[in-house]
């Protein structure tokens, strides 16, 4: 039997729904480095120091194996901010009235939309050749993992319930990794072929796996930790808190999450690869901190204009996932841009990497002028 709403909204602390510019806009702002971002930054720092210092250089590619640098952060910032929403999203269709039946429908029903679309970004599944098509292997069927593990949480469980699964699942993962056995390696492996990660995904998807030393079967349980984090943080922006101690207990959380994140990497390392949990927490920390400082500027002291740019491309992120990951704009922009960026010099480069990003952000910006929001 379907549990009613006034029986869901017992169990959650419940009020008036807003759409909160700031996560809009920090939505816009990891897409923004997706979408062509990172390699215009890269080109206009070079304007003043070339070649970039390493310790800049290094900011703008993912790490090996173990360690984290900025670049690392566009995912886990993602999968944060879906969670964030969550609790704004779920809370209105309880507050409509919705069943768990018809909540979870829903969810069943975006999860395989982003389980199709991360096929279609980096499955190969357009290609139509079961030889190479890759069932899991991309940041959006990860969030898929996380939404609907955080979704059940959602609605099952209170804010205090919400927060020990998250810590639970961090401490399970960790447990398997530290102490199940690997064939051939033994337990407590976290090397890219011996980690019991990788092992369940060899098992498992066997030649549709996507060959990287990405993890993603097991790692779902990570995948839900940090869309938990990000709905822990949903769920005090959503409750009657003033402004500023909200935009406080973000940044406090965002430093305790840093520092538990730390700690734990002296005996669990942060490795994004297999997401491991100390991973998870120390991305989570930065992540609670952008959302902090965003908060404060945008939503408490209301200073919204520099983030028109961002809340642009935040509208309709799914859009600006998809088109950066399936069309050409570093050629498009060439095709219009080389010739000229030839006689530019050093310059050049500046010209090419911002066509690429603002021919994208411009169709962003036709979509948000018509108030066109595609959203799953």
């Amino acid at each position: 039997m379907e549990q009613s709403h006034s029986e869901i909204a017992a169990s959650h602390v419940v009020t008036s729904p807003q759409r909160l510019t700031s996560v809009d806009a920090l939505r816009g702002f990891d897409m923004f480095w997706i979408m062509g971002g990172g390699p215009f930054v890269m080109a206009v720092c070079k304007l003043f120091v070339n070649p970039l210092p390493h310790w800049l250089d290094r900011q703008f590619d993912h790490v090996d194996w173990e360690g984290f640098v900025g670049w690392d952060l566009i995912m886990p910032l993602f999968l944060f901010i879906v969670g964030v929403a969550m609790p704004f999203s779920i809370g209105k269709r309880i507050e409509l009235g919705e069943t768990r039946g018809q909540i979870y429908r829903k969810v069943a029903y975006r999860v395989v939309v982003l389980w199709i679309l991360g096929m279609v970004a980096q499955g190969n599944l357009l290609a139509f050749d079961p030889n190479n098509l890759q069932l899991y292997s991309n940041t959006l069927q990860a969030i898929a993992a996380g939404y609907l593990i955080s979704s059940v949480a959602l609605v099952e469980l209170r804010v205090r319930g919400q927060g020990a699964l998250a810590a639970l699942l961090l401490v399970v993962f960790w447990l398997l990794l530290a102490f199940f056995p690997v064939p051939g390696h033994g337990a407590g492996a976290y090397t890219p072929d011996g980690n019991l990660a990788m092992w369940i995904d060899k098992a498992v998807l066997g030649r549709f796996q996507d060959g990287t030393t990405y993890t993603w079967i097991l790692s779902s349980l990570g995948f839900g930790a940090t869309v938990l984090i990000g709905v822990l943080a949903g769920q005090l922006l959503r409750s009657s808190l003033p402004g500023p101690r909200k935009a406080s207990w973000l940044a406090a959380s965002g430093l305790a999450c840093l520092l538990a994140g730390w700690l734990w990497s002296f005996v669990f390392p942060i490795i994004k690869h297999i997401w491991t949990s100390s991973m998870v927490l120390w991305s989570g920390g930065w992540c609670l901190l952008l959302l902090a400082a965003f908060y404060w500027l945008i939503d408490v002291k209301c200073y919204r204009r520099w983030a028109f740019f961002f809340i642009v491309i935040g509208m309709n992120a799914i859009v600006a996932y998809m088109a950066a990951e399936v069309l050409p704009f570093a050629q498009i922009s060439g095709i219009f841009f080389a010739g000229l960026a030839k006689q530019l010099g050093m310059f050049g480069e500046v010209l090419v990497t911002l066509g690429a990003l603002g021919i994208l952000w411009l169709c962003l910006y036709y979509l948000y002028r018509n108030h066109t929001f595609i959203r799953i």
